[in-house]
C-alpha cells in the first residue's frame, strides 16, 4: 500500500485535516487525539465546501477565545501528560520541534522558549494533533510509504506579527529547506508553517505520484478560494503495483582480473542468488584480452549480486537489462542404471515431455561407483529415461 500527498496549492494544517477525513479516517479517532491535548474544548465540524469548482472537506475547528500564546515547552508538556497513542505522540513532538528549531533560527532565540502567536493557539494544537492521529490511523490501516509532492509556497508579501514579510516567510523556508518546494499558482502565501512542518515530519519520499492503484482520495481544503486555481490539499492512497518478476541481466567488461579467481567469483555470485553466470571472452581496447561476465538475477537478489560484484571481481561499473523470460514445466523423476539412482529433469510444453536430461553429477557419481565411463552411464540413464516414459 502506498499514500501521496498532493501539495501542488500548497498546505496548511486545516487542509491535511479535510483531506485526511476525505481519505477514509474516521472523526472519532481525531477527536479523541485532539480532546486528549486541548487543554480547553475544541469542536472540529467537517463540512463539504467548493473550491474553484472542485467539492473538498473543511474542517472547522471551533474554540473559545484565548488570548493565551504557549511556548514550546508549554505546548511539550501538554503532548506529554496526554492519553495519546505512542505513535501520535512522537508525530506530533517530531512536529511542533521542527517549528520551535525553524522559529529559534529566523528569530534567533532558544527553541524551548519561543512564544508561537500561532502554533500554541488552540486551533493549531488541534491541527497538529488531529494531522498526526490521521497519518498514524493510515499507517496502521493502509501502510506503506507516505511521498509528498513538491510543496507550493506562494508568492509576493504577506503581513504577520512582526510586519510585512516575504513569501515563503521565514520560518516556512527553513522548514522546507532540503526539500522540493516551488512557487505554486498563488500569489500569496499557499504553505503555512503548521503545514510545512506536518508535511517534513511525515514524508518518507518527496516526489510526483508514485506507481499505484488508486482507492481512496481526500480533498481538504482551507479558508481560501482564490478564482485563480482550485485551493485544495489531496491525499491518494492505494496499492503499490506487484514487483516486476522480470529477470535481470547485469553485466560487466573485465580485462585486469587474474584468470584464477574467476571460479570463486563465479561462486560468490550463485551464493548471492544469481540464478546463473557465465563469462564471454571478448577483446577490448587496445587489442586486450578480457571477459564479459553476465549474470541472470531477479530484481530482489539484485542488490546483494552487485555487492558480490563489487567484492569479488575488480570491476568499477555494471549495466544492467531487464529481459523477458519464457520456461517450460519441469519436473525431476529418478532412473537406475545398475542398481545407482540418477536424477532426471523433464520439461513439458503443453503437457507433452519435449526435453529429459539426466543430472550429471549423479551421472558421474554413478560412473565411478560402478567403474564405467561417464559416457555409458548417461546413455544408460537416457535410455531408462525414455523406457520410463513410454
Amino acid at each position: 500500500m502506498t499514500v501521496w500527498v498532493d501539495a501542488a496549492a500548497g498546505a496548511s494544517g486545516d487542509m491535511l485535516l479535510g483531506a485526511l477525513l476525505g481519505a477514509g479516517v474516521p472523526l472519532d479517532v481525531v477527536r479523541a487525539a485532539v480532546d486528549a491535548v486541548a487543554p480547553e474544548p475544541v469542536a472540529l465540524e467537517p463540512g463539504t465546501v467548493s473550491r474553484n469548482g472542485f467539492a473538498a472537506t473543511r474542517c472547522h475547528v471551533e474554540i473559545p477565545d484565548s488570548e493565551h500564546h504557549r511556548s514550546w515547552r508549554d505546548v511539550r508538556e501538554l503532548l506529554g501528560r496526554a492519553d495519546l497513542d505512542e505513535d501520535v505522540r512522537d508525530l506530533a513532538v517530531r512536529a511542533f520541534e521542527r517549528l520551535a528549531v525553524a522559529e529559534a533560527t529566523v528569530h534567533g532565540a532558544d527553541p524551548l522558549d519561543v512564544a508561537f502567536h500561532e502554533v500554541g493557539a488552540l486551533d493549531a494544537i488541534a491541527d497538529v494533533v488531529g494531522v498526526c492521529a490521521g497519518f498514524a490511523w493510515l499507517a496502521a490501516h493502509v501502510g506503506g510509504p507516505v511521498t509528498v509532492s513538491p510543496v507550493a509556497v506562494g508568492s509576493g508579501t504577506v503581513r504577520g506579527a512582526h510586519g510585512s514579510m516575504p513569501v515563503p516567510p521565514p520560518a516556512v523556508a527553513e522548514l522546507l529547506r532540503g526539500v522540493p518546494s516551488l512557487a505554486g499558482p498563488g500569489h500569496a502565501e499557499s504553505c503555512t508553517p503548521t503545514g510545512a512542518a506536518l508535511l517534513t515530519t511525515l514524508a518518507d519520499e518527496w516526489g510526483p505520484q508514485p506507481a499505484m492503484t488508486v482507492d481512496r482520495i481526500g480533498v481538504g481544503a482551507g479558508g481560501r478560494d482564490p478564482d485563480t486555481h482550485a485551493n485544495v490539499l489531496r491525499i491518494l492512497t492505494g496499492s503499490a503495483p506487484a514487483a516486476d518478476a522480470s529477470p535481470l541481466l547485469v553485466e560487466s567488461n573485465i580485462d585486469d582480473l587474474d584468470p584464477r579467481v574467476w571460479p570463486s567469483v563465479i561462486s560468490a555470485l550463485f551464493a548471492a542468488g544469481a540464478s546463473d553466470a557465465w563469462l564471454t571472452p571478448i577483446l577490448m581496447k587496445k587489442g586486450r584480452p578480457a571477459h564479459t561476465l553476465s549474470v541472470l538475477t531477479s530484481a530482489a537478489a539484485a542488490p546483494a549480486v552487485r555487492e558480490a560484484l563489487w567484492r569479488h571481481t575488480s570491476t568499477i561499473g555494471v549495466r544492467e537489462v531487464r529481459l523477458a523470460k519464457h520456461t517450460l514445466d519441469r519436473e525431476m523423476v529418478a532412473v537406475e542404471v545398475a542398481g545407482q539412482r540418477i536424477a532426471v529433469k523433464l520439461a513439458r510444453h503443453r503437457g507433452e515431455v519435449v526435453n529429459a536430461q539426466p543430472e550429471w553429477e549423479d551421472v558421474a557419481r554413478a560412473a565411478t561407483a560402478l567403474g564405467r565411463p561417464a559416457n555409458d552411464v548417461l546413455a544408460d540413464a537416457i535410455a531408462a529415461t525414455r523406457a520410463l516414459l513410454r
